[in-house]
């Protein structure tokens, strides 16, 4: 397979956390809110069955929840160790036939075993952030869906309000680690580091426009923190409560639809 020495690097990367990776995440507030937030956000746009081509599906989580709700998932990954913890719990599930499974890079849609068409194209968790190329996969994306498809993606912007007031605590690394780096910054599991890039929602829109329109916007961790601030859901459930609340309210409205640490963005493609 030939990819990026960056793409390598990451697929390196969670190759080594898959085996530890739903030992570590799952079950968690936050990561159960987040998936909350991304399964409803589809369920509002998509029919009660349908196909999906799945980016960057890591150890399977959310394929499998498709896949027991009736879908039909292509679901796909760079890194092999997540592949193969995906391929485990399909079969102790005996979901084969909702489930199938291809080690590629999402900038090589091109070469996909199953070209579909599709229903949905879905990318969780800012895994397309791996990438500088995000243009190029875009642009395969109409070849692979149904005429009135949909796409629905999970990326990291350039700018984050929690991370931004991180310099409050004098932690001006992170504060800035966005904003100043917009040739991308670097990041780290197990040791490996890997570069990834911020997009902004006009990135994705403009370069769809010929064939998509938006018909999704909002903003994911903009009140409820970011993971990293794990112990709060714990210490004070209350005020969490209260954030999740408020969010709710406030996810597609601007400014916070901008400002999270990530935003759901989708789009259909034209008929």
């Amino acid at each position: 397979m030939n990819i990026s020495p960056t793409e390598y690097k990451a697929s390196e990367a969670f190759s080594l956390q898959s085996p530890t990776f739903d030992y570590t995440y799952k079950g968690h507030p936050f990561i159960e809110y987040k998936r909350a937030r991304v399964r409803s956000h589809i369920l509002e746009r998509i029919p009660s069955s349908g196909s999906i081509l799945e980016l960057n599906s890591g150890t399977g989580e959310d394929a499998l929840f498709w896949g027991e709700k009736g879908f039909t998932v292509h679901a796909t990954d760079i890194s092999e160790g997540m592949q193969n913890q995906l391929i485990q719990k399909v079969k102790k599930l005996h979901l084969e036939d909702k489930i199938s499974h291809e080690i590629i890079s999402y900038t090589q849609l091109q070469n996909l075993e199953n070209k579909g068409p599709y229903d949905l194209i879905f990318s969780n968790f800012a895994g397309l952030n791996c990438t500088n190329e995000l243009d190029k996969v875009l642009n395969s994306f109409s070849e692979l869906l149904k005429p009135g498809g949909k796409v629905v993606l999970v990326i990291m912007p350039p700018f984050c309000l929690w991370e931004f007031l991180s310099f409050l605590r004098g932690n001006f690394k992170t504060a800035f680690r966005r904003i100043l780096h917009s040739k991308g910054t670097k990041a780290h599991i197990h040791g490996i580091y890997f570069t990834c890039w911020y997009y902004k929602p006009s990135f994705i829109i403009k370069t769809l426009k010929r064939d998509f329109n938006l018909i999704g916007l909002e903003g994911l961790n903009t009140l409820v923190p970011p993971s990293y601030f794990e112990s709060l859901p714990y210490q004070y459930p209350k005020f969490y409560a209260l954030l999740a609340k408020w969010e709710e309210k406030l996810k597609n409205k601007w400014p916070w639809k901008f400002i999270g640490d990530y935003f759901i963005i989708s789009l259909q493609k034209k008929i």
